[in-house]
């Protein structure tokens, strides 16, 4: 079993635990999804996880993502792959046609631009809004006081907004951020709830998290000085 093997089997041993509360079940594994974070690391790495059988992957940065899985991706066609970093209208295009989800939705252009571009591309693939719990200057992501404002307008839009996501501050407490994101998605009645990395999924499990980032704890950490992917 090669390391990159053993890792994902200890992601999943811990996503286990993480769904026990004293010994009891509190919900179910199975509902847990990864989303093995293959953005900057080395080609062979990705290929390896691919060859232990994992299918989901997140990848920032839309021409990355082309470069990594342009042609990886129709020799897999079971693969998914979200895009998990900020999305510049210019790239929308690029972005509705070779990603399975979009979870960085953050303000009304972009809401329009997705909308209206994948009505042209008649492929209207499901969206997260990225919240910023943190209201962080620097960071990504709608203020929470603005959220059910994007969410009228992807309403209106006909966007498909099937959840949340977040990346808590780094000095503060994750699971406040983590409850604060499902408590938003509740009131909204959103489902799906794409919080928790590889260092702070286990806390994010018990609130509701349906979508773990995973990159470092799966893979290792990226190398650093790497030449661009190229296949």
């Amino acid at each position: 079993m090669s390391q990159i093997e053993q890792n994902l089997k200890n992601i999943s041993l811990k996503i286990s635990a993480a769904c026990t509360l004293n010994g009891q079940k509190i919900r179910d594994a199975g509902d847990v999804n990864v989303v093995a974070v293959s953005k900057k690391q080395p080609i062979e790495r990705v290929r390896t996880m691919l060859d232990a059988g994992h299918r989901l992957y997140g990848e920032n940065r839309v021409q990355d993502a082309m470069q990594t899985w342009g042609i990886l991706k129709p020799n897999y066609p079971d693969i998914c792959l979200h895009l998990i970093g900020p999305l510049q209208t210019n790239k929308v295009k690029e972005a509705v046609s070779f990603f399975d989800v979009i979870e960085t939705v953050d303000r009304p252009k972009l809401v329009k631009e997705l909308a209206k571009e994948m009505q042209k591309q008649e492929r209207h693939i499901p969206c997260f809004i990225q919240v910023n719990t943190g209201e962080e200057k620097q960071k990504s992501g709608i203020l929470p006081a603005d959220l059910p404002a994007l969410l009228t307008l992807a309403n209106e839009e006909e966007l498909r907004i099937t959840g949340l996501m977040c990346i808590p501050p780094a000095d503060e407490p994750p699971a406040l951020h983590f409850a604060f994101l499902k408590k938003l998605a509740d009131e909204n009645n959103l489902k799906e709830l794409s919080m928790g990395m590889s260092h702070d999924f286990e806390k994010a499990i018990p609130l509701g998290a349906s979508y773990i980032r995973v990159g470092t704890a799966l893979f290792g950490e990226r190398p650093h000085n790497l030449p661009p992917r190229t296949l």
